[in-house]
């Protein structure tokens, strides 16, 4: 069974897991820190961050966040565990981010930062490239920042708590 519900604190340790299992192909090791440090802040946060499971154990993370007054909203900290990769588990969570974002008031464009590696994953979704940076995450880790403009509100989508 796959559950998608919203992050509590004791999921820290997993959400590590899975970017550790995700390092350095996706994520450069110092952005580790980073991490952590959004993890520990979600708590005094409004932004919305997910976690998806299935048979009980935390498979996918990720988030949003509002940029205040502009209309953008930011995919956070997608991952998918990489013994997962293949399953649909990225594609379900980023499904559920797009409905989420889609029913905030004023949204207009969603951004988002992400490697040459899964520029092509988001690109399905509709996704467009605003700029690449060589190396922008670490050697050999280009960053490639993307737009998609927002339709307007829809229903959001189904996550339990």
């Amino acid at each position: 069974m796959t559950l998608l519900r919203p992050f509590r604190p004791d999921d820290s340790a997993a959400c590590l897991a899975i970017f550790d299992s995700n390092t350095p192909k996706f994520f450069a090791p110092q952005e580790r820190d980073e991490f952590r440090s959004y993890l520990a802040s979600l708590g005094a946060r409004s932004a919305p961050y997910l976690v998806l499971e299935t048979d009980g154990v935390l498979r996918a993370c990720g988030g949003l966040e509002v940029a205040p007054d502009s209309g953008e909203v930011h995919l956070t900290w997608g991952m998918v565990d990489q013994t997962c990769h293949g399953q649909r588990l990225g594609t379900r969570l980023t499904e559920a981010r797009l409905a989420l974002a889609r029913t905030l008031p004023g949204a207009t464009r969603l951004i988002l930062s992400t490697s040459q590696h899964t520029q092509g994953f988001y690109a399905r979704f509709g996704f467009t490239v605003t700029r690449i940076t060589p190396d922008g995450f670490g050697p050999g880790l280009d960053r490639w920042d993307m737009a998609l403009p927002l339709a307007p509100p829809t229903a959001p989508p189904e996550i339990r708590a």
